[in-house]
């Protein structure tokens, strides 16, 4: 018998939102997780706001609005609450009823950025490593160190000397060398042409700027658009860009950030913030550790802080003047620290293809270091479904 196809609106619903999610989505037990650790942070987040005025967006659902975001590729929190108001799965991980209203995009972003501040994202990544299911998987030994460059929100044309306060004039005709009289309407054109609010595309095309001949550097230059970004290139054959460098402590056994960190780019960089992830780590740790890394870190002032630190060294060996001798390479812990290190990329092309970080959106070391912890806490998440089940 063929079924009738009409359409009758239904008053009540008595499904529950969590039925109709599959029960082997990975969702399920990245939410389980995500929402032990928030209770952890209860204490923490009770400590920044006042107990009277008007309620805020609860901080737990910021947070698992913000990781939502990142795991889907969610370019816009413009699109986010556009998904969250039609996407039931999407409610459902967040915490919003079927009948609740999703925030305004921004009041989502104003709430967001006053929370996940640089330290509360390092807190939320400790407390999902923390998690009983997530701790039993980490190596307390083991590690390995990486930086990626983390192209910035800003243009080439905003690298203006630093004597110039205005920004570049991003007004102008597309042809420098064009007469002015160019703009100026000819008699023949009709009133809808001549009128001043009329679009021109001649006259809103971004100013043509030859830098063939001009020397650029981060002591005579600096972007107008975000003054914490700095002019760099990690390879000898690439274009130097407007950028952060961003950097990851892994352990080894299963290759999960333990540590996130950005930084201004620069050749010291990645040194020192691997000095500083270790520190925060394993503080005043008298465990023997080790740490593989590439031949960027083989620095002899590196090594020897490194061995202060009860830290062995596994750097990569340069062809000349290499700080690791015989003493660290004979062992077989060294080879086997060398083929685990190359794990650490796999969360940079995580963050870069899923997680937005190609190049950020947004401006300011802080905001763009809270940004860039908060992904490798997801590129986390993300793995923990597999390495649960298994």
């Amino acid at each position: 018998m063929r079924g009738v196809d009409e359409t009758s609106g239904s008053l009540f619903s008595y499904v529950d939102m969590g039925e109709r999610i599959p029960p082997r989505h990975p969702l399920r037990k990245i939410r389980q997780v995500v929402n032990d650790a928030l209770a952890s942070l209860d204490a923490d987040f009770e400590a920044l706001y006042i107990d009277f005025g008007r309620p805020s967006i609860p901080p737990e659902r910021l947070i698992r609005a913000s990781l939502l975001q990142i795991l889907f590729s969610i370019r816009s929190e413009r699109q986010l609450m556009e998904q969250m108001d039609y996407n039931l799965m999407f409610r459902w991980f967040v915490g919003l009823g079927i009948d609740d209203a999703v925030w305004v995009p921004t009041v989502f972003t104003k709430n967001r950025d006053r929370l996940l501040t640089t330290d509360m994202s390092r807190k939320v990544m400790a407390a999902i490593l923390a998690h009983r299911e997530v701790a039993p998987l980490l190596s307390d030994e083991h590690f390995s160190v990486d930086g990626t460059l983390i192209k910035a929100w800003a243009s080439m044309k905003s690298f203006q000397p630093k004597a110039e306060a205005s920004p570049p004039d991003d007004e102008g005709p597309g042809d420098p060398s064009a007469p002015d009289t160019a703009l100026e309407p000819a008699p023949s054109e009709t009133p809808a042409e001549t009128d001043p609010m009329h679009h021109d595309s001649r006259r809103h095309r971004n100013a043509e700027v030859d830098f063939k001949g001009e020397k650029r550097s981060n002591a005579t230059h600096a972007s107008v658009t975000d003054p914490d970004a700095r002019l760099y290139k990690k390879s000898p054959g690439a274009g130097a860009m407007l950028c952060f460098m961003g950097h990851t402590l892994m352990e080894n056994r299963n290759g999960l950030v333990v540590q996130g960190d950005l930084t201004q780019a620069d050749g010291h960089a990645e040194r020192k913030a691997a000095l500083d992830m270790i520190h925060r780590h394993s503080p005043g740790s008298t465990r023997r550790l080790t740490l593989g890394a590439d031949k960027g870190y083989d620095s002899a002032d590196f090594v020897a802080d490194l061995r202060r630190m009860v830290v062995t060294p596994h750097v990569a060996q340069k062809v000349r003047h290499s700080a690791i001798d015989g003493r660290t390479t004979q062992h077989p812990g060294y080879a086997l620290s060398q083929r685990r290190r190359k794990k650490i990329e796999e969360p940079f092309g995580w963050a870069k293809t899923v997680g937005g970080m190609a190049q950020t959106v947004h401006r300011g070391l802080d905001r763009v270091r809270a940004q860039f912890t908060m992904t490798m806490a997801a590129c986390n998440l993300a793995r923990l479904p597999k390495l649960l089940a298994a």
